[in-house]
């Protein structure tokens, strides 16, 4: 028996969620540090939009890439980039911490490379539903879209445990529908924006590659369906 003097004071992060939740951190502390004149000078109260112009998703850029059939890096570079850059230290910090909840959990059931496969397939599936299904101008930041990616990761692999243990399976959506109503609510109170799109994108994508990934998944799915 471990003695509870010799257990982690917290339960350990796997490295690769830590890592990318030191970038999101990271870079926003840059840009608070530098709002306030701590680091930078007079020209770091600028370093925030400047990176909200070079790495955000706009929509009207996926329209004009797709109207002349170019394709540049510098502009394909925003469906991966703007998970990192957020609006505030407070946007930041809520989705490092859920990024910490979520990423340990799916990184712990299906490995480093897995997660970050969803996590990066989620911020490419956001960005395109919200470039194509969004009317509004604003900008895509933020990484909720993966973050609900690995929530979807999540959602899946809770359905079958819940399947496992002869549970009602309609539990393991519990999660994403309360998160869901809270913007719901948030938008009826506050005019909330359209970036929900991308979030529901991202949620379907990690659930859908987590279903393809855990071994025996899409056999216990298939095999749920025809019951």
């Amino acid at each position: 028996m471990v003695h509870p003097i010799n257990e982690p004071p917290l339960n350990p992060v796997p490295p690769v969620v830590m890592a990318l939740c030191i970038v999101i951190v990271g870079v926003e502390a840059v840009f608070s540090l530098g709002s306030y004149g701590v680091i930078g000078g007079p020209a770091a109260v600028g370093w925030r939009l400047d990176a909200l112009e070079r790495f955000a998703f706009f929509a009207p850029v996926l329209d004009w890439m797709l109207q002349t059939g170019r394709y540049p890096a510098s502009e394909l570079v925003r469906f991966f980039s703007y998970p990192f850059v957020h609006g505030s230290f407070i946007h930041a910090a809520f989705a490092g911490v859920m990024l910490l909840a979520m990423g340990k959990m799916v990184a712990e059931a299906l490995g480093a490379v897995r997660l970050l496969a969803i996590f990066f397939a989620s911020s490419l599936t956001g960005a395109l539903a919200y470039g194509l299904l969004a009317t509004s101008q604003a900008p895509l930041i933020g990484a909720f879209p993966p973050v609900y990616g690995l929530i979807g990761g999540f959602t899946y692999l809770l359905w079958l445990r819940l399947g496992m243990l002869g549970e009602s399976q309609m539990r393991a959506f519990g999660l994403i529908g309360m998160l869901l109503g809270i913007q719901l609510l948030f938008g009826l109170l506050f005019g909330g924006s359209q970036d929900w799109i991308a979030d529901i994108a991202g949620f379907v994508t990690g659930f859908a590659l987590s279903v393809v990934m855990v071994p025996g998944g899409w056999g216990r799915l298939l095999g749920k369906l025809r019951r």
